[in-house]
């Protein structure tokens, strides 16, 4: 995809005071209720920029060293146990556009020096590996991450299971 291309551009450095408030904050995120309120308030406190409607599940892991490198939009949501990763031998970006569904213990890592995004309404399935970006309305699966089908409907708060199910059309 081409976001995949653009470079990135964070400061490395940081007080050592603000990455330990950084990564208080981010444990007790971890663990915390409040999946659609007091998790993604704490994670804004870190620097996450997290829009609205933001589902985040318990023991999600988000970037610690550079929390302001992930971008969540409206109505995302990220299940249990999912790490996202901005920094491997450098600083990357991710970009989780609106209505993404990521299923449990993901991992998703961008590149160094690349954007990382994971297109509008899509599902990433549970266990897998995000590497390259995700175009918009497809599911994706596996380690790494391969196309499966394209999504008609959504995966949000308010659709049921069946709906979205029904909905998928296999590529």
């Amino acid at each position: 995809m081409e976001q995949d291309k653009k470079e990135v551009h964070l400061t490395s450095h940081k007080p050592l005071l603000r990455r330990m408030i950084n990564r208080t904050l981010h444990l007790l995120a971890q663990f915390s209720p409040g999946a659609m309120s007091f998790r993604p308030f704490l994670h804004r406190l870190r620097g996450v920029k997290i829009h609205k409607d933001v589902f985040i599940g318990d023991q999600v892991y988000l970037e610690n060293e550079y929390p302001e490198a992930i971008e969540i939009h409206k109505g995302a949501q990220i299940a249990v146990r999912t790490i996202i990763m901005c920094h491997f031998r450098g600083i990357g970006k991710v970009i989780i556009e609106p209505y993404v569904w990521i299923g449990a213990n993901c991992v998703i890592a961008a590149p160094k020096g690349r954007v990382l995004t994971i297109g509008e309404g899509a599902v990433v399935a549970a266990s897998s590996v995000v590497t390259r970006s995700v175009p918009a309305f497809t599911f994706v699966g596996g380690a790494p991450a391969k196309p499966i089908a394209k999504v008609t409907v959504p995966m949000t708060i308010d659709t049921p299971y069946d709906d979205f199910k029904k909905g998928l059309m296999p590529l």
